[in-house]
């Protein structure tokens, strides 16, 4: 078999010279450049195979994605992906996709960011929501920070609501609307504001966030308008451990009321390292319900 192997790579490399096209020519040279550990050149008929195939991908896909635990195949694998080929966001998507361990995914996205290969929103927000949902939330938080560098671990994000996403991570603020909770981020005269309307007889969070507050104490600062409802009825503030403990809750005024200003205080304790902040509704008796907006709010570290 070794004596046939010389005479066998003649044979491949005359065929790639008649055809780039023949998808078992490549899949062979791939698979021969494996076996002699020679991975830039199994790496460029990887790159030739996608790009002259329509079921390259379905092959090659999660055999690349697979190795890309290795240190080496990564940093090859990045410096291809930085020429754009034709396939690199396809393969993005199916990365972050995948069921392949989200830190390898991020860890990809991450080096491409770094040297300018951008990495399109659905696929980042995918790979951060996977991480947190596999419990690496610092990770998760690491990858959120390198992307948004002006986030702060010690208080909420975007507290005019200019951001509005198209595709948000549980770090965004992340609307929730169903048949009877109708909600929805919008550019308002004085920048963004939150929208929601709640049938009557209905309650649920209308909105969230993600939070890695440190322990300490912090306050809530923020305006609403549009608001009319008895005391037992107005939406609220709510911030949560992760495990369910609810840190406190700061009740919405009535717009008439002082502007619509409201204030509130929470303490992070020790061993609640992930926290939600969510506006949730409280069911109201009146006919119409409740509605109303709010255009800005804050979490932050209350000072000494």
């Amino acid at each position: 078999m070794r004596a046939d192997l010389p005479a066998a790579r003649r044979l491949f490399a005359y065929s790639r010279i008649l055809s780039r096209r023949d998808l078992s020519t490549q899949l062979w040279s791939i698979e021969d450049a494996v076996a002699r550990g020679d991975i830039p050149g199994a790496l460029k008929h990887y790159d030739t195979a996608l790009r002259v195939s329509r079921t390259a991908p379905d092959l090659l896909f999660p055999v690349l994605a697979s190795a890309l635990a290795d240190p080496a195949v990564r940093a090859a694998t990045i410096k291809m992906l930085a020429d754009r080929p034709s396939w690199s966001d396809a393969f993005i998507s199916y990365l972050a996709r995948s069921d392949l361990d989200p830190r390898v995914t991020v860890g990809l996205f991450a080096e491409l960011h770094r040297i300018g290969v951008p990495v399109f929103e659905e696929a980042r927000v995918s790979a951060t929501n996977a991480l947190i949902a596999r419990g690496f939330t610092d990770a998760a938080w690491s990858y959120y920070g390198l992307i948004h560098p002006d986030a702060d671990r010690s208080r909420s994000r975007d507290p005019r609501f200019l951001a509005n996403p198209k595709v948000p991570s549980s770090f965004d603020w992340v609307p929730t609307s169903d048949t009877r909770i109708i909600t929805s981020l919008q550019r308002g005269d004085r920048g963004g504001v939150f929208d929601f309307a709640v049938s009557s007889g209905t309650g649920g969070v209308m909105l969230r966030q993600m939070q890695m507050l440190p322990p300490g104490k912090y306050g809530l600062i923020g305006r609403g308008t549009g608001i009319d409802q008895s005391s037992d009825s107005r939406p609220y503030w709510s911030l949560a451990c992760e495990d369910g403990r609810e840190l406190g809750r700061v009740v919405m005024p009535n717009s008439a009321d002082a502007n619509g200003l409201f204030a509130g205080k929470f303490v992070v304790p020790l061993g609640c390292p992930v926290q939600t902040l969510a506006l949730i509704a409280r069911p109201s008796d009146a006919v119409e319900g409740v509605a109303g907006q709010i255009d800005q709010v804050q979490l932050g570290p209350m000072r000494r």
